[in-house]
């Protein structure tokens, strides 16, 4: 057979498994290769600690019991993360056969915006969450996926499934929603009943909330679920996070990725009038069905950030973008709808975005390479002078005071320029922290946390012990103090 008729045929059940499993192994096969510790993973590392349940993530801290036999989270990775790699094959496998009855290697690229989704990255970076934010969109697909024999069936186990994602990441809540109104396009798409639709999902977001709140919720510590209703000014707050959101994600559109996405939306709307147009063809349910039709593009553009915006403490991180990747399925769907009827090899040009993501993300994974190195010797630096001086190996506390830059990683910075992305994707300001310590020996090192002490002693202008490179260490008595320095800024490289 000729590659150009296997492009276009009608692919099995094993075959588009076996697509899935290659496609999202690729994408995660730089982190696992990077293997660098995530932010929360160094502590959790160093105590074995779970702590998911006082976030409202009680299935998380289940996971991790589960997967190692114990009643903590020593450090297995990266078993979690392929576990969650091909549950999300088998998820997208699931999805694709539930939107195509005989579907392509074109319309396995649909769902596939799911997992190539360039913010979920950051999701991904950590060793620890990653796996169970991961999962939490698996069991997403799985409740949006479910056909049951009977309305109980149909309401009841979504339900559980939904309410086992919100356990594991309540991010993935934004997800469902944003499922649901790919599905109400569907629904249109293939004139079937909207109203039952809407019922059917709107019961299954309710009791799915409810067996969240009776089972993981109530473990969540207090103050972490405030919203925005308490602040003096709600609805500016909400504007502002929603600007703060916007200029993160067109950090993404620079370069060949603006064209490449200008193109994709071009194609939906191609795919969007085909679908009007049938919509046209129904007088009775003209006005209702357009109404819902272009009502469904800016509620996906909000699910972007999702519950994310009406929440106090508002988190403007990548990993709470997971609604990116239901947008980019919506595009992807109605581009498939504008694209077939010309050609049926051309929705094929659907992987030119995939293939840019995945580009994305193996600069991603050098750039945590780089990180990774310099992080380490920055350590062995450290470790050194306090394992060379008796004061500072018998010093009763050292406190490590951060200096927050993102200048300190030199080797990323043309990177960075041409991707600016990435800097955000990476999310970190600081090369070193005190639970890195431990690794190399050193035990009597803790943080700084409100960054008082170890920084007063060097505005106090004691004598230096140790200067380095990156860090000046002063001993006072039995304790000592590690501030460190603050990058030199270099406007440009010239080799």
């Amino acid at each position: 057979m000729r590659i150009s008729d296997f492009l276009v045929r009608e692919l099995g059940r094993r075959q588009v498994v076996l697509f899935f499993l290659l496609a999202t192994s690729l994408y995660v096969l730089p982190l696992i290769l990077a293997d660098f510790p995530y932010i929360d993973d160094n502590w959790r590392a160093l105590a074995a600690g779970n702590a998911w349940a006082g976030q409202g993530r009680l299935f998380s801290d289940w996971l991790y019991q589960l997967l190692t036999f114990t009643g903590a989270a020593p450090d297995i990775f990266p078993l979690p993360l392929l576990i969650a790699t091909v549950a999300m094959s088998l998820a997208l496998t699931r999805l694709t056969f539930h939107y195509f009855a005989e579907p392509t290697l074109a319309c396995c690229l649909v769902p596939l915006p799911l997992w190539y989704n360039p913010f979920l990255l950051q999701n991904l970076s950590y060793q620890y969450d990653g796996p169970s934010m991961a999962l939490s969109l698996v069991a997403v697909v799985y409740a949006i996926t479910f056909q049951g024999s009977s309305r109980v069936q149909r309401w009841l186990v979504p339900a559980t499934l939904l309410a086992l994602a919100i356990g594991l990441y309540q991010i993935s809540l934004n997800v469902f929603i944003g499922l649901c109104a790919v599905e109400l396009i569907r629904a249109i798409d293939r004139r079937t009943d909207v109203l039952e639709m809407l019922g059917c999902k709107l019961a299954q977001l309710i009791l799915g909330v409810l067996i969240y709140a009776v089972t993981a919720y109530p473990f969540m510590e207090s103050g972490r679920g405030e919203l925005l209703n308490g602040s003096a000014n709600p609805l500016l707050q909400f504007g502002i996070n929603i600007g703060r959101v916007s200029e993160k994600v067109a950090l993404l559109f620079q370069g060949g990725y603006a064209w490449i996405f200008a193109g994709l939306v071009l194609c939906a709307l191609v795919g969007g009038w085909r679908i009007g147009r049938q919509i046209y063809k129904h007088p009775k349910q003209r006005l209702w069905f357009s109404s819902i039709g272009l009502l469904t593009l800016p509620v996906l553009i909000l699910l972007v950030p999702g519950i994310t915006l009406l929440f106090r403490d508002f988190n403007e991180g990548a990993r709470t973008l997971m609604g990116f990747g239901v947008l980019l399925i919506f595009l992807f769907y109605l581009a498939l709808h504008g694209l077939a009827p010309f050609h049926p090899r051309l929705p094929l040009l659907l992987m030119i975005p995939l293939l840019a993501t995945l580009s994305l993300s193996f600069a991603y994974g050098r750039v945590m390479t780089m990180q990774k190195a310099f992080a380490s010797h920055a350590l062995y630096s450290l470790s050194h002078d306090i394992a060379a001086h008796r004061e500072l190996r018998d010093a009763k506390r050292i406190y490590l005071s951060v200096s927050y830059s993102d200048h300190w990683l030199i080797g990323a910075q043309a990177t960075f320029k041409q991707q600016p992305v990435l800097r955000y994707l990476l999310n970190i300001d600081y090369y070193l922290l005190a639970e890195n310590l431990p690794r190399a020996g050193i035990t009597n090192v803790v943080a700084e946390r409100e960054r008082r002490n170890a920084t007063h002693v060097g505005y106090l202008g004691y004598p230096t012990f140790v200067e380095s490179q990156y860090y000046r260490i002063y001993l006072i008595g039995d304790y000592g103090f590690i501030v460190m320095k603050e990058p030199p800024r270099l406007h440009s490289l010239h080799w």
